[in-house]
C-alpha cells in the first residue's frame, strides 16, 4: 500500500495523497448502545481510545455517504471493552448477520469491513 510521502514525492497533491491512503480519527470514543445513538464513522481508519461499556461506531450508509463496493473502513480498539460496529441501517448486514445487529470488536483488536453494496459489509479482524 503506498503511503503519503511516497505519493507526495511522486507529484501527487498533499490532499491527494491522504485521500488516497485514508483519513485517520485518532481518539475516538464509542456512543450509544444501539444503530441509532452510536457515534456515525468519522473517516475511514478510527482509532478509539475510550469504549464504554455496550458502545459502538455506527459504519454510512448508501443514502448518508457516498460508498462504494470495495470501500472499507478501519476501526482499532484501544478501549477497555469491546466496541459494537453497526451496519448503516436497521436492514444491513456485517458479515452475514443479523439485520442491525452489531459486529462486536474486542480490546485490543482491529477489524477491517469491507462494503459489498447494499448496506452489506464483510469483516476481518485482527488475530
Amino acid at each position: 500500500m503506498p503511503t503519503q510521502r511516497n505519493l507526495m514525492g511522486t507529484g501527487c497533491p498533499a490532499q491527494q495523497s491522504q485521500a488516497s491512503v485514508g483519513i485517520v480519527s485518532n481518539g475516538l470514543t464509542a456512543t450509544g448502545s444501539s444503530l441509532a445513538t452510536a457515534l456515525m464513522a468519522p473517516s475511514d481508519f478510527m482509532v478509539f481510545s475510550t469504549v464504554p461499556a455496550s458502545t459502538g461506531v455506527a459504519l454510512p450508509a448508501d443514502a448518508t455517504r457516498a460508498i462504494s463496493p470495495a470501500d472499507s473502513y478501519i476501526a482499532v480498539n484501544h478501549g477497555a471493552n469491546s466496541l459494537s460496529v453497526y451496519p448503516g441501517t436497521a436492514s444491513g448486514k456485517i458479515a452475514n448477520g443479523s439485520a442491525g445487529a452489531a459486529f462486536s470488536v474486542a480490546a485490543t483488536k482491529t477489524a477491517t469491513f469491507l462494503y459489498l453494496g447494499s448496506d452489506n459489509w464483510a469483516a476481518s479482524v485482527s488475530a
